[in-house]
């Protein structure tokens, strides 16, 4: 583990334990990778402006890979975004307001877009969007937008995908699961393996060099990118076969016990 220089890992079910929260003291483990010339970075589903606020005195230090690979942050500034036409998530959300149960959220560069009518939802959609912005006539909605996710209140989005999502949109766009509750749709070969070759490529860091942590099936191609792969103990075992090491559960904190080698072999080394 002494060559490592870039340690990416998702957030929601593997960072952050199931109450939410940051492992403790995450901002000086931060710090001490920084100074190790280690870039700590998150690869999540989540926007920049909600994750901002969650590392908010690291956040310069840092990289994001946000919304699964559709913008990505170096040290505070923009380096990529890949934004879905207008009028292609607007047949989006055309789809799933006509043909599914799920409910439409237009994921804007500043904000998470919704149907008016489905405002008894922001409740849940404020732990992963920090700004959530009600539209009258979503059909219409012409804002930069990086990503298009639809919710599922009936917690069924890997039979939503098999069915529907995969088969409707699958050889158009990447679609992702990344939760029970949630599938993502990205322009095509957006994902957050992508975004980590193009953090290397930017910084010259190979992907022998690179490290990564995940729970679940938007975290796949991030774990085939890099050589250090690991799943946390509570990960969807759907991905088991694609990361070579597991160490604890989000709730054990299984990311910083890595982490923690990882500094103690730099020590050594």
């Amino acid at each position: 583990m002494q060559d490592i220089r870039l340690i990416a890992t998702d957030m929601d079910h593997t960072l952050l334990t199931e109450k939410g929260q940051l492992p403790p003291q995450m901002g000086s483990y931060i710090d001490r990778l920084t100074d190790a010339g280690i870039l700590f970075a998150i690869a999540s589903g989540r926007p920049i402006y909600t994750l901002r606020k969650l590392f908010a005195a690291s956040k310069e230090k840092m990289a994001f890979i946000c919304d699964n690979g559709g913008s990505i942050y170096l040290h505070g500034q923009n380096i990529y975004k890949s934004l879905i036409p207008v009028k292609e998530y607007q047949e989006m959300v055309g789809y799933v307001l006509d043909d599914t149960d799920g409910r439409p959220i237009v994921c804007g560069l500043d904000a998470a877009y919704i149907p008016k009518e489905d405002a008894r939802f922001v409740p849940v959609y404020k732990t992963f969007y920090a700004n959530v912005k009600l539209v009258d006539d979503i059909r219409h909605l012409d804002v930069e937008a990086n990503k298009f996710t639809i919710y599922f209140p009936n917690l069924d989005s890997e039979k939503q995908y098999k069915d529907v999502f995969g088969p409707a949109f699958g050889s158009r766009y990447s679609v992702a699961v990344s939760d029970n509750d949630w599938i993502d749709i990205m322009n095509f070969g957006v994902d957050k393996g992508r975004g980590m070759r193009m953090l290397g490529k930017e910084l010259g860091i190979k992907a022998n060099q690179m490290m990564a942590f995940g729970d679940s099936f938007n975290d796949v191609e991030m774990l085939q990118t890099v050589k250090y792969s690991y799943r946390v103990g509570n990960a969807n075992p759907g991905i088991y076969q694609y990361a070579d090491y597991v160490t604890g559960t989000n709730d054990d904190y299984g990311v910083l016990q890595v982490i923690k080698q990882v500094l103690a072999a730099q020590r050594r080394g």
